[in-house]
């Protein structure tokens, strides 16, 4: 199935962020944060602070959280937090509305490519590809398990490099400001999404050159043929 394209806007390579795009992790992240620094005996920074460093690595998120503190210790305790709570179903991914509906809908397309470009860890990524049926939906798939965080452009530049493309066929979506950098240091266009862990403006600042509220409007953007009128 093919939808119409024109224009050198035409997108042929979509990249989606995870958490915060793609599933409402907010819960589980903190959980495993307060988990993760309550191993360590130390107190748990707000609720605000510790979705406000989602979509980073996990050191430099802990780097950010705790600039003197034990990042990477924390980040094994949040490891294995997450290895303990992956398994009780209180704590199963919980997609945004529409988002099941628009992967699957967008990957029947035959004029563009999905990609993932995320902080979370691949087998993260993998335990919502389990949960999804999502394996074989997206063409190059990029964690923080071998590259830079976020917004270092390295995840971009090789979901580039992985499909052929060029950085004007590609689009980076995502929730927060890491996200709108990251893709436009890669030469990417950027779409930022209102309903994550980032502010407006926070995405306007950081790159975005288009919000959408919705899956719905979402769709309808790609759909158009056009990623900007």
């Amino acid at each position: 199935m093919s939808a119409p394209r024109s224009g050198r806007d035409a997108m042929k390579l979509v990249i989606f962020d995870v958490d915060g795009t793609l599933v409402d992790s907010q819960h589980f992240i903190v959980e495993a944060q307060t988990r993760a620094f309550a191993a360590h005996g130390l107190p748990a920074p707000s609720r605000a602070e510790m979705l406000s460093i989602v979509g980073l690595s996990l050191v430099q998120a802990f780097e950010h959280l705790v600039p003197d503190g034990p990042a990477a210790s924390l980040a094994q305790a949040y490891r294995d937090a997450w290895s303990v709570m992956r398994l009780d179903p209180d704590y199963a991914d919980e997609m945004y509305p529409g988002a099941v509906e628009a992967v699957n809908a967008l990957a029947q397309r035959d004029d563009l490519l999905l990609g993932i470009a995320t902080g979370k860890s691949l087998r993260g990524v993998h335990h919502l590809f389990d949960e999804r049926g999502w394996h074989g939906r997206f063409a190059t798939v990029q964690t923080s398990d071998g590259h830079p965080s976020k917004p270092h452009p390295a995840m971009v530049l090789k979901a580039l490099a992985e499909t052929g493309m060029s950085p004007a066929d590609a689009l980076m979506i995502g929730d927060t400001s890491y996200d709108m950098a990251m893709g436009r240091a890669a030469g990417v266009r950027t779409l930022g999404v209102t309903w994550g862990y980032h502010t407006r403006d926070q995405l306007m600042a950081s790159g975005a050159e288009r919000l959408v509220e919705s899956y719905e409007d979402l769709m309808a953007v790609l759909a158009s043929g056009q990623c900007w009128d």
